[in-house]
């Protein structure tokens, strides 16, 4: 996982970027969320920019894979994305076309490879 993970960050956000990627229990990126956006109840993903070349991944899997049944793929297609969604969002993207453009086609590229 830790290399396609590198590979998205490499295309993406490009090679110096430094990124930390942890995965979450439901408790904790509950209390993350809540902290940080005032909303209390879990999520799947949370990213927070650090610096123009820094940033962090919050996941919780087991948020994931509940809401991968929600867009029809798998767990591990689902984690793909949200690896995507993440890294678009430290890049400055909002939701919104344009983004979804963009995960589209990121999507597209590394779908096939395996976490």
């Amino acid at each position: 996982m830790a290399k396609l993970i590198e590979d998205i960050k490499k295309d993406i956000l490009g090679k110096e970027y430094e990124l930390s990627c942890v995965f979450e229990s439901k408790n904790k990126i509950r209390e993350l969320n809540r902290n940080y956006r005032g909303k209390n109840e879990p999520t799947d993903i949370l990213s927070f920019f650090l610096s123009k070349n820094s940033g962090e991944i919050f996941i919780c899997r087991e948020i994931a894979k509940l809401k991968s049944k929600s867009f029809n793929m798998s767990a591990t297609k689902y984690l793909i994305f949200l690896v995507i969604h993440g890294m678009l969002h430290l890049k400055g993207l909002a939701h919104g076309a344009k983004m979804e453009r963009y995960e589209r086609a990121y999507y597209n590229r590394y779908r096939h490879r395996h976490l």
